[in-house]
């Protein structure tokens, strides 16, 4: 059974799922759904676009579905879709897309810090954790299991991979490949996020060809393209490989660099 107060605004049109709680003074527009179980906390504002999924919890302040921060938006129909299980804490926001890619997502079982920004068209997929005041500009993808501490910046069109942590205060203006550590000023490659790989069972055969992998990358005075082309002719393609070396190839940015 839903628990919705009489003080809140819950407009006729939005779809709501079932035991939901929605405090005082929150904020529900048309043209919204909210998913079973989910929590819509007291002033949080949950706009027109938006998709909340299953089990989610919108804390005080935090803003879903507001209009991009882009001049070339002019009112089409977009989307702001947050997954399920996600927990979006006070006063951070998340805009609803353009037509460049028409929804801005945030994934299921993620947490995304209080003062946080993830602006439009951004697609960060499940278990990421976005720290305090991170901002996100337009367009960045942030695959699987990354970590991005407090007052991190990411440029916009970066693109992040899986099991990342990145040291709180980075400015992102390079891709940041899969599995490691990035940090420092200027930002640069600083090892294996070895206590996230081991923390999610990755096993030392998988750890070794990572660290293969970016000992070809950064420690064997190839550049990259000639990093990849030795990987790919003398190691195992196993998942983890393949992961780094499409990632490589297919970054529009550049990966970033060593240690300076």
């Amino acid at each position: 059974m839903s628990n919705i107060s009489n003080q809140a605004f819950v407009h006729p049109d939005a779809k709501l799922g079932k035991d939901l709680t929605i405090e005082a003074f929150a904020y529900i527009d048309a043209n919204v759904e909210i998913g079973d179980g989910s929590v819509i906390m007291s002033g949080a504002n949950v706009r027109s676009g938006s998709r909340i999924g299953k089990n989610c919890r919108i804390s005080p302040g935090a803003v879903i579905g507001d209009i991009p921060q882009d001049l070339k938006f002019k009112g089409e129909d977009t989307l702001a879709i947050i997954g399920d299980n996600t927990v979006i804490k006070e006063c951070a926001t998340v805009n609803r897309g353009t037509a460049s890619k028409g929804k801005t997502v945030v994934g299921s079982n993620c947490l995304v810090m209080a003062y946080a920004h993830i602006a439009h068209d951004c697609i960060i997929k499940n278990n990421v954790i976005i720290g305090n005041a991170t901002q996100l500009a337009g367009e960045v993808e942030i695959d699987d299991f990354a970590i991005l501490s407090g007052g991190t910046l990411v440029h916009q069109f970066t693109r992040i991979g899986r099991n990342v942590m990145i040291q709180g205060g980075t400015r992102l203006g390079k891709d940041i490949p899969p599995y490691i550590i990035a940090g420092r000023e200027p930002v640069c490659y600083a090892g294996l996020n070895l206590v996230g790989l081991k923390r999610h069972n990755f096993n030392m055969k998988q750890i070794n060809d990572i660290q293969e992998v970016y000992r070809y990358l950064y420690n064997s005075g190839y550049n990259f393209t000639d990093a990849i082309t030795h990987i790919e002719k003398e190691m195992e393609m196993t998942a983890e490989v393949k992961l780094i070396v499409d990632f490589v190839k297919n970054s529009q940015r550049g990966i970033v660099r060593g240690y300076l």
